[in-house]
């Protein structure tokens, strides 16, 4: 039998938030392998085109400055994602990390990684860090 996460903790646990706020970060987090995988492909170095071109609007197209923007975009969102998983779960922020980007449970992670701390412990890292996330975007 296993052991979810209630989307919703009562008003009076110091890391409540709302359950759709909840949800709303945990898709958040569940974002994160593509933007590694997007942020890698962005190598900044535009194939065949002229550094800058003239579109017939009058507009000017700069590909690198685009290149630039975009991995700044998902630099910042994934660097977001691991201080938070850091300053919720010091020692354990790796495999916080695993847990919260790729939806992995408690007791897998147990499983295959060797969680060292109780179920009790893990989960209110696991609460603290999307109350810390809750805080980090707003």
């Amino acid at each position: 039998m296993t052991t979810s996460v209630r989307p919703e903790l009562s008003q009076r646990n110091s890391y409540w938030i709302s359950r759709h706020r909840y949800y709303e970060l945990k898709h958040f987090c569940l974002q994160y392998p593509d933007w590694k995988k997007n942020y890698r492909s962005l190598d900044g170095m535009p194939t065949k085109r002229p550094a800058v071109t003239r579109h017939e609007e009058g507009t000017i197209s700069k590909p690198t400055e685009m290149f630039a923007e975009a991995r700044l975009y998902f630099s910042k969102r994934m660097e977001m994602v691991e201080e938070t998983a850091k300053k919720a779960a010091g020692d354990l922020a790796p495999l916080m990390l695993k847990s919260v980007t790729e939806g992995i449970s408690y007791e897998k992670l147990r499983a295959s990684e060797g969680v060292p701390c109780c179920k009790e412990v893990w989960y209110a890292a696991y609460r603290r860090f999307f109350w810390l996330l809750d805080k980090a975007r707003e």
